[in-house]
């Protein structure tokens, strides 16, 4: 039986509208040459726009285990969007921090969405889209998820 995107609720639409945002947006992305980055990249990268991190802290902002924040940054290095450096505060800590690469998609990224909501606007009306845009964000803070959002601890659902 077919599903007609019609019939659903809001928070079934406003899903699978976020998962065709994300993927059209990592579409993009692999054109520009970042075909390895992931969407989940950005929960990580949340944490390390405003300067660089021990991996205990980002762990602890991730809400996960020292274990499973360093398997993320292993990951994320081999890929070359993260490295690390000595702590200066600390010579036994070494900090997390973004290169050119984490720092290039991160730009990428937001310049696509840019693009995309300017395409939007076009295709479905400026009245539209910021209607649309201010529902969520009413919804968003309706439900108490703005705490979060304005700390830049975005987690996926549990």
């Amino acid at each position: 039986m077919e599903f007609d995107p019609a019939e659903a609720d809001l928070s079934l639409a406003s899903l699978f509208t976020g998962w065709a945002l994300a993927d059209e947006i990592q579409r993009r992305l692999g054109a520009d040459g970042f075909e390895d980055a992931r969407f989940a990249d950005g929960v990580v990268f949340q944490h390390l726009v405003s300067g660089p991190v021990t991996i205990s802290t980002l762990a602890e902002r991730l809400g996960v285990t020292q274990q499973a924040g360093s398997k993320s940054v292993v990951d994320l290095e081999k890929r070359g969007y993260l490295s690390r450096a000595q702590d200066p505060a600390d010579a036994r800590a070494r900090q997390v921090v973004l290169t050119a690469r984490g720092d290039a998609v991160i730009a990428a990224a937001r310049k696509h969405r840019a693009a995309l909501d300017a395409e939007l606007r076009q295709a479905l009306g400026d009245d539209r889209v910021e209607a649309a845009r201010t529902l969520l964000v009413d919804t968003i803070n309706l439900l108490g998820a703005s705490p979060s959002l304005r700390a830049r601890a975005v987690r996926p659902p549990r």
